[in-house]
């Protein structure tokens, strides 16, 4: 079973193909002291001015943030606002030469002015439903360019054109010759009902008015009736699922062939809902293309929205946010998240070599108990010595082996969890034993890494390193940062505050200060 913290690291170097409406987002910012004496307005004096991209410029800046590489195809006009995205989706490493500039379209642009962090008003502009016959094709043009190269595809439809009934029945065509993921988030669903989509990302509100056109709404959600209104939508639109997201409530994926899921949401304090269904159907999708079951890449869509709605203004959730997210949330359902040795086993004979490419493996293990930037830096420079980082981690039984009694100050499973979730590491599994030496055997690594001043042949380990040919390579630490130490100021502050000079651990032993 892959894990969802794999599963998160298999973004990077996806390709993914964003079509939709694309818009400038801008935020002013300032602070309202006073009323106009020219009528009852507030007077905003101006503190900050932001620009990013939104719509399905933002869904582009999802993925890109998530690690996949992004082609986003949309329309623009020859304006300032164009000028501006452009350069935002370059800041943000997106390449922005397949955005079809048409002379008859002005930019899609959304201007928020805000007062201490209240909105005051939304300018709104821009038009591309007015896109010349000359630019359509050249959209279509540049679809049948790039689409061989995405493993897969997100529509952002807003209803404003750039999604053509014949851009739409060229992606028809080539997903016909050649199948990949599909997700499609519009406000005008009925438009894709030949889409063959594999999931459908409508809101509760956008779900109901398309099931059931009419019908009366009293503006709350009803999560008894999402099952129906989300087989009513599959019963008119070929898709396979329909994602149906409840804000709060998160989100109930049905299927057409199983049993409606409820999946909840994280709950955040000030949840600003700005740009949190583009980081959803971005992360679905990714997990999907990376070989997520639904539910699964459901559940991975709605860590990222949990993460999105924490943030101030268009949101964008980056690959090291979810993967931390995703690492504590299977650890809290206890799901099997690491692999056994001799499943990692196989998967490094397997990443060995990639076509002509011989990847190098490091590994390097230790406890890791109260993790900080000496660990975090030393991890990097181990990842820079080759291509697969490998991190064996010491269990609690061989922990208090080398450390002695009250270690490890955190649990085994939350140790792993960390070190799971951090950049530099692609793989964390624990060992029992008191030396590495047995776990370098089977794992048979190229560079065994070790920090500290040791010399190479000292090291219990270094005989198991030479029989499988590998080479030891000692880092130094960076001076004045040590687990020990921590501890050390942790019992020192708790002395100043007249507290107990012990701290205990869950089983009631004192912690031994310098161990």
């Amino acid at each position: 079973m892959v894990s969802g913290v794999d599963l998160v690291r298999r973004f990077r170097g996806l390709r993914a193909l964003v079509v939709g409406d694309v818009m400038l987002d801008s935020y002013l910012e300032g602070t309202a002291a006073r009323l106009c004496s020219e009528g009852p307005v507030p007077v905003v004096q101006k503190t900050g001015e932001e620009r990013v991209p939104g719509g399905a410029a933002n869904v582009a800046a999802n993925l890109r943030a998530l690690g996949a590489d992004v082609v986003l195809l949309g329309l623009v006009g020859q304006d300032v606002a164009a000028t501006l995205l452009r350069a935002s989706l370059r800041d943000l490493g997106i390449d922005d030469r397949w955005l079809v500039e048409d002379e008859q379209v002005t930019t899609l642009h959304k201007m928020r002015i805000l007062a201490a962090g209240q909105y005051v008003v939304r300018f709104d502009e821009g038009e591309t439903r007015s896109c010349s016959p000359v630019g359509r094709r050249q959209l279509v043009a540049q679809l049948e360019a790039v689409f061989e190269r995405c493993d897969l595809v997100v529509i952002s439809d807003y209803g404003y054109g750039a999604a053509s009934e014949e851009l739409l029945g060229a992606l028809w065509a080539l997903r016909a010759a050649r199948p990949c993921v599909l997700v499609v988030d519009s406000k005008n669903l009925h438009q894709f009902r030949h889409m063959a989509a594999t999931v459908i990302t409508p809101n509760y509100i956008e779900a109901r008015l398309a099931a059931i056109p009419g019908a009366p709404y009293t503006g709350s959600v009803d999560v008894s009736e999402i099952e129906a209104i989300g087989r009513h939508l599959l019963e008119q639109i070929d898709a396979e699922y329909a994602a149906v997201t409840l804000a709060e409530q998160g989100a109930c994926l049905v299927g057409r062939h199983h049993a409606a899921i409820h999946l909840p949401a994280h709950p955040v304090t000030h949840a600003n809902d700005v740009g949190a269904g583009d980081s959803f159907a971005s992360a679905l999708a990714l997990a999907l293309a990376a070989g997520a079951s639904v539910e699964e890449a459901g559940r991975i869509g709605i860590d990222a929205a949990g993460i999105a709605v924490a943030k101030r203004q268009t949101a964008i959730v980056h690959q090291q946010e979810l993967l931390q997210r995703v690492s504590l949330r299977d650890h809290a359902a206890h799901t099997p998240s690491h692999p056994t040795v001799d499943m990692l086993a196989d998967e490094l004979d397997a990443q060995r070599v990639e076509g002509d490419v011989r990847r190098r493996i490091v590994f390097t293990n230790g406890v890791f108990d109260i993790l900080h930037a000496g660990h975090i830096e030393f991890l990097r420079r181990a990842k820079e010595l080759g291509d697969v980082l490998v991190v064996g981690v010491n269990s609690d039984r061989s922990t208090r082996l080398l450390k002695g009694k009250g270690r490890p100050i955190n649990s085994e499973r939350d140790r792993l969890a960390l070190l799971a979730a951090l950049e530099p590491v692609d793989y964390a599994l624990l060992f029992d034993e008191e030396t590495p030496s047995a776990l370098i055997r089977r794992l048979r690594p190229d560079v065994h890494v070790k920090g500290g001043d040791y010399a190479g042949e000292d090291l219990p380990e270094a005989e198991a390193v030479r029989e499988v040919g590998g080479t030891i390579q000692i880092l130094p630490l960076i001076d004045g940062l040590s687990t020990s130490g921590v501890i050390d100021r942790i019992v020192s502050l708790a002395r100043r505050s007249k507290r107990p000079s012990a701290l205990s651990t869950e089983e009631g032993t004192a912690i031994e200060v310098g161990s």
